[in-house]
């Protein structure tokens, strides 16, 4: 069965160790963000807090690995720019996290398959992409867990990370996924790329993309966008010229 792994530089720094689990978990449903303040190391505080509060479950918005920026993208439908995505990152020698919903993995054989033989990871993004506060414990476990199982029948693969539909969350569903032996990661930037009929200039889209680069990053971006596939070869290029690993 395949079950890529992150690089072990980038295993390490998603892996951190030390926080008290949250006990008592709440239900109530929390939808995140990264906010819009930064402490002195450009991280967005709220991604910071995030991690203080729940690392201890597996749940992350940041990496603690300061030298380096993992690039993640949301698959909720193709939209043709995947290939092009997978181009440049082929051709920068990056590996990125692929975050795929039920539909598009059932859908888009071709491309999943793509993205496994060149060595990326797939996450999980739930099933329906249902909102998993609003589900009952059974629902929960049926909406990730599913998807876990239709990824081993169906490519031989295995996924070891995941992130919550419509970024909603409540501490009693990043338990279950705890227990369910999966890492939640989230995010510590990402940039309105997902209206595909209003996407960003690819000036504006470079510009918020590297001036809010920072140590730890997890860069979440979504492949339905026509600028981030028109942009993502000079972002990476960027990213390194500042001193980062990608």
């Amino acid at each position: 069965m395949k079950k890529i792994a992150l690089t072990l530089a980038m295993t390490a720094a998603i892996m951190l160790s030390g926080n008290i689990p949250v006990s008592a978990a709440d239900t109530a449903k929390i939808g995140y963000g990264q906010g819009v303040s930064a402490d002195e190391k450009n991280r967005p505080t709220d991604a910071v807090q995030f991690n203080s509060r729940y690392s201890g479950i597996d749940a992350y918005a940041l990496t603690e690995d300061e030298n380096r920026i993992i690039l993640t993208f949301d698959q909720g439908y193709e939209n043709g720019y995947t290939s092009k995505i997978l181009d440049t990152l082929k051709e920068k020698n990056v590996t990125a996290i692929f975050f795929l919903t039920g539909d598009y993995a059932k859908k888009e054989k071709e491309l999943v398959n793509r993205m496994i033989s060149e060595g990326h990871i797939l996450g999980n993004h739930g099933m329906k992409h249902a909102s998993l506060p609003t589900l009952s414990d059974s629902e929960a476990e049926e909406e990730i867990m599913s998807l876990h199982q239709y990824m081993i029948d169906e490519y031989d693969y295995e996924m070891q990370y995941f992130r919550c539909p419509c970024g909603e969350y409540s501490e009693k569903s990043l338990e279950k996924l705890h227990e369910l032996g999966y890492k939640t990661l989230f995010w510590s930037y990402a940039y309105v790329d997902w209206k595909t009929d209003a996407q960003p200039t690819a000036e504006e889209g470079y510009e918020k993309l590297t001036k809010s680069a920072h140590g730890g990053e997890i860069l979440l971006l979504h492949s339905v966008s026509s600028t981030n596939a028109q942009i993502l070869g000079d972002v990476i290029d960027s990213f390194r010229n500042q001193g980062y690993k990608v």
